[in-house]
Parts: C-alpha cells; structure tokens; sequence
C-alpha cells in the first residue's frame, strides 16, 4: 500500500493530515455529513441507493392501465392453466405491473432481509481502521465508521438495482417472491424488450413470464418454509463471511473523499477472505439445491401448462 494514511487523506502529502488544511477540513465535513446520514440508516443505506439507483433510470416510461390490464389478464389465463397441471390452488391475490423504479421500491423489504447480514459485518470492520494516532484529530469519527461501510453498501447497491431492475421480468426473476406475498408483478417495459429481442409476439411472451410468475407464487404460498429456508442459508453463509480489513484499508486509501461517485465504483470484491468455510460450503450447498429445485418445479410445470399454446416459447 502506498500510503499507512487510510479514507484518501494519503494524496496529500506528509506522514499526516493537517487538521487546519482547509482540503483536510472540507473532506471531515463531507465525511461527517456522509456518515452522520448512513450513521442513521443502518448497515446499508438505502436512500443513497435508491436515488443511485433512480437516477440511472430516469427515463423510464410510466405503467399505464392498459399495461395493467394486459398484465391481470396475462395472470389469470396463466393460472387458468395451471391449474390443470397441478393439484395446489392458486397463490396470486393479486395482480400488478411495475416500473423498474417501482420494482426498486416494492422489493426493497427483501434486499434489506438479504444484504443487511452481510454490511452489519462490514461496518464493525470498518470501527477498527482508525489509527491510534488519529484519533484525537477524529474524535467521534471512529464511532462513525460504520456510517462509511453503510454509505459504500448503499453505493453498491444502487449500482447493483439498476442494473437489475433493467433485466428482470418479475417480481419473482431471482427465484423467490421479492414483492409482497401473493402480489403477481410483471414489468411490462422489460417484457416489450426482451419480446424485441427474440423478436417474437410480446403477447406470447407476456403470458410465458406471467406462467412462471403464477407458478411461482403457487409454489410459494403452499410450500411456506421455502423463503425461510433460502434466507436462512443466505443468513448462515453471511454469518462466516470474514473481513480483510488490510483490503479495506488498503481500497479506502485509493478513493478521493471529494468524489461522491467513488463509494459507487469502489470494488468490494478483494476485502471479503476468499477461502468459504465449512459452514459456508454447506449453506452454499443447501442454497443451490433448494435453487436448482425451485427452478426444476417451475420449469415442469410451465412446460405442461403451455403445451402445444405457446410453441414459440
């Protein structure tokens, strides 16, 4: 590492920083105003990653009733079909079409449930970093610092949404419900293009996501332990995930404090230990399995619903 001066104060020269350097000054105050709001939004902070996020989706077209219209016919043809390829009733309630900044909004409760494991155990890393002899020009900042790791997860994680909310077809995409319990969810702007893009009717795509969407949700609701089951291994997995706090340290000292956009493209990916543990290798694998059968089900399912309907698909 280039510099033993972590959070970018390296680049200005000298063993330390001068509290009176008016530069020094000016990154403490955008760091204190940083850290005080991720301070209060816990592990990740999901207002910086939702405006991250929306602002990379700006221009978005509205969902309009026609939209929902063809979606709420879509899901219940679909799980007209269903039902005769299995024997559990339907598990939709109701039925919806989203943005992708509503897809944001409407699983936002579920990534919260899936990340936050992981950035609790960021953030305490994050408490040790500051030098000893630091800590009387910082003062209360060494409480802070997991106000850093909130503010780089809510980064990495606006980053991440968009991109996915620029993919995905459903609420249950990523295979488990993200949305609310029994709330079928299609984005119809998501399904136009990817029906351009195998150039094919968006009729017949529509209905071919609303089936997996349908026999999703049927699978969900009458085999409840399945959620709990997927989060609890995603939850043991996190639990023995170790910190390199060296890494940490050593990619915190690379990024300029006056850059807003540096949390978003700073790459996580070295300070986690690389080697999984036992239990890891087990919840991974329990992960996995429950994944690949979720997945199975659907497919079979689907398939014997659309038959000869969909030959395209």
């Amino acid at each position: 590492m280039g510099s033993d001066i972590p959070f970018g104060f390296g680049n200005l020269g000298g063993d330390l920083p001068d509290p009176n350097d008016p530069r020094v000054q000016q990154m403490m105050q955008q760091l204190q105003q940083m850290m005080a709001q991720s301070l209060s939004s816990g592990p990740v902070n999901w207002q910086l990653a939702k405006q991250l996020a929306e602002s990379e989706l700006a221009d978005e077209n509205i969902v309009g009733p026609a939209d929902q219209a063809a979606v709420s016919e879509a899901v219940r043809l679909a799980d007209l079909w269903l039902d005769g390829v299995t024997a559990w009733p339907s598990g939709v309630s109701a039925t919806d079409a989203w943005t992708r900044k509503q897809w944001i909004s409407q699983t936002e409760d579920s990534w919260k449930q899936l990340t936050e494991p992981l950035a609790a155990q960021m953030g305490e890393a994050m408490q040790t970093l500051v030098p000893e002899e630091m800590s009387g020009m910082l003062g209360p900042m060494a409480d802070l610092m997991k106000g850093v790791g909130s503010a780089l997860f809510g980064a990495q994680m606006g980053q991440a949404l968009a991109k996915l909310a620029g993919e995905v077809l459903s609420s249950t995409e990523v295979g488990l419900p993200l949305g609310k319990t029994g709330v079928a969810a299609l984005l119809p702007g998501n399904v136009a293009a990817y029906a351009e893009g195998l150039e094919l009717p968006v009729e017949e795509v529509r209905l071919f996501v609303a089936l997996r969407e349908a026999a999703t949700h049927r699978l969900f609701t009458h085999a409840p332990w399945l959620r709990s089951h997927l989060l609890g291994a995603l939850e043991a997995y996190a639990r023995e995930i170790r910190i390199d706090e060296a890494a940490i340290e050593e990619a915190m000292s690379e990024i300029d404090p006056t850059d807003p956009e540096a949390a978003a493209t700073m790459d996580l990916s070295e300070v986690f230990k690389p080697e999984d543990t036992e239990q890891q290798k087990a919840a991974l694998a329990r992960l996995a399995t429950t994944l690949a059968l979720i997945t199975g089900w659907v497919n079979e399912v689907v398939a014997d619903a659309a038959g000869e309907r969909l030959p395209t698909m």
